[in-house]
């Protein structure tokens, strides 16, 4: 199952029972123009952690039939995907897409400038993660592959093993275990990387300063930044998903609707009248 729920800098977005895709939030370069998209499997939103207040930000869509669309800014190429095909997944960061190719090869849009677009001999991926500066993919046998700016040790993934999800924040990359561990690295300065005693985890979620994660018994927790009240998520229950964004955390529930904590300067936390979420 693709990402049902993504959260971008200040913008949410949700895809539909019906396999349209839902958007909520500031809007200024165009990244809630979701309207029109049908049969989506797959969402991601492009994140700016070092300029979360001026609009620019994207919305990437993958279609059943592993075509891709994209919408908003696109002042490097970030939302030119619609040649794409055979696409399983998709993951957006800092002025990029990346798309996981059914094959396990991986297609890359937008800046290439700090590396983070460097993908193009990996092989044998299954899920993708970008942070603002970084990528980083899952490979068949449970290992990672990590590029671009490493300068916090974000990409010092080469000793992983046993990974079955992967996700990327600001500075950090975390990985999720078989045995429902978690693991990080990356700036250990705000707490986002302070996972280790994490059990029983089922799902996680990297914002630009915070890590979410979702327990088998249908719990959140989450470590790190927490100016907007973004990790206020130990009140929630019957949680199947969860996506962070700059400064917010979403999170799915088990009947389709969706919950929202953090920052909502611009209405990306406005999801309590949306249509139930799930494929």
């Amino acid at each position: 199952m693709g990402h049902l729920i993504a959260a971008g800098p200040r913008h949410s977005l949700g895809v539909s029972q019906d396999g349209t895709v839902v958007a909520t939030g500031a809007g200024a370069s165009g990244e809630c123009r979701t309207t029109g998209w049908a049969d989506v499997i797959d969402v991601a939103a492009g994140n700016v952690h070092t300029a979360p207040n001026t609009g620019r930000s994207h919305s990437v869509g993958l279609r059943s039939d592993g075509t891709v669309v994209a919408t908003g800014w696109n002042n490097e190429g970030q939302c030119e995907v619609s040649d794409w095909q055979d696409v399983t997944a998709v993951a957006a960061g800092w002025r990029r897409t990346l798309g996981l190719r059914a094959d396990g090869t991986v297609l890359a849009a937008g800046r290439l400038a700090e590396g983070a677009g460097d993908v193009s001999t990996w092989r044998e991926i299954v899920a993708l993660a970008c942070g603002d500066w970084h990528s980083v993919g899952l490979r068949a046998d449970g290992t990672v592959v990590a590029a671009g700016n490493s300068r916090r040790g974000q990409c010092s993934v080469d000793g992983w093993t046993g990974i079955t999800a992967i996700e990327a924040g600001y500075l950090h990359t975390v990985g999720l275990t078989s045995a429902g561990r978690v693991v990080a690295v990356g700036d250990r300065t705000g707490g986002a990387c302070d996972v280790d005693a994490w059990r029983d985890v089922v799902a996680i979620a990297a914002g630009s300063r915070h890590t979410v994660a979702v327990t088998t018994d249908g719990r959140a927790m989450a470590v790190g930044g927490n100016d907007a009240g973004q990790c206020d998520v130990a009140g929630w229950r019957e949680i199947v998903a969860v996506a962070a964004g700059s400064r917010h955390t979403l999170g799915l529930r088990a009947d389709g609707s969706v919950v929202a904590t953090g920052s909502n300067d611009h209405g990306q936390c406005d999801v309590t009248g949306w249509p139930p979420i799930g494929r």
